[in-house]
């Protein structure tokens, strides 16, 4: 990606881990606490998103998963600008209701 064509926007991390064992479990529940505490948010069970601001920020936060992935497992990384977040469809339920997409913390949008 080149750091002069950057936009704000989210660095996105969808993964799919196993479950079947007690360990497994315990390493993808691991996986996801630490997504928490490294300030992403969680938009569906498996799919998590924190805002960034540079891509500085972006590469911080990919290096930090990279070091937390589990062994097993499949794990993707992407960003996607405010301006492509903010056209997504939320659709929850029947009948279907749209509700829109989050919005980066105001304190962020300072930077």
């Amino acid at each position: 990606m080149d750091p002069n064509h950057y936009k704000m926007g989210w660095l996105m991390v969808a993964f799919d881990l196993p479950v079947k064992t007690r360990e497994e479990r315990k390493r993808a529940t691991d996986f996801r606490k630490f997504l928490l505490d490294d300030g992403f948010q969680m938009i569906q069970f498996s799919v998590y998103a924190r805002p960034c601001v540079t891509f500085a920020r972006q590469e911080t936060h990919i290096r930090r998963v990279r070091q937390m992935v589990p062994n097993e497992g499949s794990v993707r990384a992407m960003f996607i600008t405010k301006a492509q977040w903010e056209r997504a469809f939320i659709i929850h339920g029947k009948p279907a209701k749209e509700v829109p997409a989050e919005e980066i913390p105001e304190q962020i949008e300072l930077w």
